[in-house]
């Protein structure tokens, strides 16, 4: 018997799977769609834009675009079968291939963009089906540094941002318009309790647009043009199948930063989990799994649509992180908002007159936040020498290339501008670095047998052999044949009942590492999570454990740490044991 605790701590007032009222949904969900509608609008108009593209086009882009992030926003929160997180993830449009797709518009056209996204989104869809192979690479330790950088990336634009005024506007218009954004919402956050600490964002949003409205930033020029209803006239680019010497040049870069994508949104679907609830749990990386191959169909929509792609936007993050709020229903009523936006004009204009500087002072305090939570994802799975210079180096490298002062004349141009991306670039080191430290392991001693209680007779003799060759005396063997065991158990254990189809398999690797084994098992997945549980059992009221808890004690009695991954149709548990 358990007991159903809370972590008293926690700022979490409704996690994943509760249901706040539908005001409050909604309330949240509208501050967020007037946060994100901008950067879904923008995109594209500054892609079409910059490459010379019609207005007739630009209209169906951003009328696409918006109508595609309401509808994957609602997927994500929902999870349709294998697609989506289950979390509010809000999608939208993608800063980073702002580079790629104007080179695409002016070398091939809209239709030669709409081809190049449809065929990069299917890399999304075999990354989200294989995430398990790239476990050693996309670690905590890469994902976290991602989500750091997302900040140093966005941070330039926002400071920009901060002065964005209408020429002739007063000396002080923009510093008294963000000061008050940021002086509200931080004021309330920091010391409202209760309800009032949720609307904290919309208040300050709603006093610095009043502000700036007596200074005149408030744009009401754009919404008394903008019309009630509207829809675009039809400009469809199609495709273009030919598969020219164009395509050929783009796709590479297209896929790379598509994977970049996926890597952030790796990041984003790790964070959300560590915000979405009270008390402390282990990632589910089928939630991340959907997550990619939500933002995989997202891409593939935008493709058919002929619009630029999309991605989750880190925003939803951070204001789940500020709110406390991490219902579902948030995600399906910020998509239900963008799918209404796309057809009101003047709704759509009315959030994009909101002045700069408070748009600026929101997004700031919320990428500040950001930035905490990637740090939080690093430090979470430990850091030691090598995980810390990975992360050091990584993103110092994205700042320097951010900020164009590491070798421009050699990398400003390289494969269309891509290591222009503080995000991309230092990403991309951090992959490098840990793929490098991977390649350079000693390989590690492997087994394969039947995922059956008749394989364990093999496993200890597998784990004696390894034991020796590694040095150690009979005492560690004895440690690890125990950990593998009570491991095995477990896994046997949350197996029972579930429909066998096939046989399955079990492949034990064993490595050593300093003063410290390191057993990892694969097999077919479960649904409950062994360090979820490992953690349940320091809350057990006190009394005999049941029969199903014994292994779990012993395991945690031997290991110095239990690591447990779930994807859809594999468990890995890499198990730590120091020697005695």
């Amino acid at each position: 018997m358990t007991t159903d605790k809370t972590n008293p701590l926690s700022s979490v007032r409704y996690q994943a799977d509760e249901s706040p009222p539908a005001t409050l949904s909604f309330g949240l969900g509208f501050q967020l769609a007037v946060l994100c509608i901008s950067g879904i609008v923008f995109t594209p108009m500054i892609v079409i834009r910059a490459a010379g593209g019609t207005e007739t086009f630009l209209s169906w882009a951003v009328f696409a675009a918006v109508m595609i992030s309401g509808l994957t926003t609602i997927l994500q929160a929902v999870r349709f079968g294998r697609i989506g997180a289950g979390y509010v993830l809000l999608m939208g449009t993608s800063g980073a291939f702002i580079a790629v797709c104007i080179t695409a518009l002016v070398e091939g056209g809209p239709a030669m963009l709409a081809t190049l996204v449809i065929i990069s989104a299917l890399f999304q869809f075999a990354l989200a089906a294989r995430l398990s192979l790239f476990r050693r690479i996309l670690t905590p330790t890469v994902t976290g540094t991602v989500v750091m950088l997302i900040a140093v990336t966005v941070m330039p634009i926002i400071f920009d941002m901060l002065n964005d005024v209408p020429e002739g506007s007063p000396a002080m218009a923009a510093p008294m318009t963000a000061l008050a954004t940021i002086l509200c919402i931080s004021g309330i956050a920091l010391k409202a309790k209760g309800t009032l600490r949720l609307w904290a964002p919309v208040i300050g949003v709603v006093l610095g647009s009043v502000v700036g409205g007596f200074y005149g930033l408030y744009d009401t020029v754009r919404i008394g043009e903008a019309s009630w209803l509207g829809f675009p006239e039809s400009g469809w680019p199609a495709m273009d199948l030919s598969f020219g010497p164009v395509f050929w040049t783009l796709l590479p870069a297209f896929v790379f930063v598509t994977l970049i994508g996926a890597i952030e949104t790796v990041g984003d679907a790790v964070a959300i989990q560590r915000v979405s609830w009270r008390n402390p749990r282990a990632v589910d990386f089928r939630a991340v799994q959907g997550a990619v191959a939500a933002d995989g169909l997202g891409n593939l929509l935008s493709g058919l649509a002929g619009t630029v792609p999309n991605t989750t936007y880190s925003t939803s993050v951070a204001v789940t992180e500020l709110t406390g709020v991490g219902a579902r229903r948030v995600g399906i009523a910020v998509g239900i908002i963008f799918l209404v936006l796309a057809f009101l004009p003047k709704a759509l204009a009315g959030v994009l007159a909101i002045p700069s500087p408070v748009a600026a002072a929101y997004i700031a305090i919320l990428l500040a936040m950001l930035f905490v939570v990637g740090m939080r994802i690093v430090v979470q799975d430990g850091v030691d020498y090598r995980k810390g210079l990975v992360v050091g180096v990584a993103f110092w490298a994205g700042v320097g290339f951010q900020n164009g002062v590491i070798f421009p004349e050699y990398f400003a141009e390289f494969a269309g501008g891509i290591l222009q991306n503080g995000m991309t670039a230092g990403g991309l080191v951090a992959i490098l670095m840990t793929l490098f430290m991977e390649l350079t392991e000693r390989r590690p001693s492997r087994m394969e047998a039947a995922f059956d209680i008749s394989a364990l007779p093999e496993i200890r003799k597998f784990l004696v052999t390894f034991t020796s060759r590694s040095g150690w005396d009979r005492a560690m063997g004895e440690r690890l044949e125990a950990a593998a065991e009570e491991t095995l158990l477990t896994l046997f254990d949350r197996d029972e009942g579930k429909e066998k189809d096939e046989q399955r398999r079990l492949r034990l690797a064993a490595r050593k590492e300093s003063d410290e084994a390191i057993l990892e098992f694969v097999a077919s997945a479960g649904e409950e999570n062994l360090q979820d549980r490992m953690a349940l059992l320091g809350e057990q009221a006190a009394g005999a454990p049941v029969e199903r808890e014994i292994s779990l004690r012993l395991l945690r009695h031997v290991a110095s740490s239990v690591h447990h991954q779930i994807y859809h149709n594999t468990d890995i548990v890499t198990v730590h044991v120091k020697t005695p």
